[in-house]
């Protein structure tokens, strides 16, 4: 079975002065982005983790995508990671923060390729490596979230990658991997660069 999609976009991007999941890039938005990009993923229906603008997302969601609000939102990404998993058990997610619009289907489709050659590790954490670099999307596995608990919510996921085994890449060529939309140059750079 695929890695379940799980679309991260809880944090308030508050330099970016509006949701980063509902940014127009190119006349479509992150999310259409993100789910074009992960449409070779099968199983569950994509599940956006919202937090601080769960309202807009949910207006803008379109049918057939789940949404996950995290009420603790503030305290970071895994305590989101964490009730996605709860929404999912059993699964194995494919973690895609909204700060990586510009992935290609061809990414998380090579993640999905590898993470089934390396047999699912239960306890496995892979990333996307790129110019020497590792960068998102990711999948971590099921047992791996299985086995946090509430007092790991607040903990950093790095935190949770030094727990897993086996850690593995995948060589890509899509520099997207290592974007980081956080501010309006930043979306200003991408948008020029979805336009060329």
């Amino acid at each position: 079975m695929k890695p379940a999609l799980v679309i991260l976009a809880a944090g308030a991007s508050s330099r970016l002065g509006e949701p980063k999941v509902l940014a127009d890039i190119g006349g479509r938005s992150v999310l259409a982005r993100l789910l074009e990009a992960g449409a070779g993923l099968d199983g569950a229906p994509p599940l956006v983790v919202t937090g601080a603008d769960h309202d807009a997302i949910a207006a803008a969601a379109p049918d057939g995508v789940e949404l996950e609000r995290n009420p603790d939102w503030a305290a970071g990404r895994t305590g989101g990671v964490l009730r996605a998993a709860a929404r999912r058990p059993g699964r194995d997610l494919l973690l895609a923060p909204a700060d990586v619009p510009l992935v290609r289907r061809a990414v998380l489709d090579a993640l999905a390729d590898a993470w089934a050659r390396a047999g699912a590790p239960a306890r496995g954490w892979l990333a996307p490596r790129c110019a020497g670099r590792h960068g998102h999307p990711i999948v971590v596995g099921r047992a791996l979230l299985a086995a946090r608990g509430p007092a790991d919510a607040e903990r950093p996921l790095r935190e949770l990658r030094a727990l897993a085994d086996p850690l593995l890449d995948v060589p890509v060529d899509d520099p997207a991997v290592l974007d980081d939309l956080d501010t309006p140059a930043d979306l200003a750079a991408l948008r020029d660069r979805a336009s060329s």
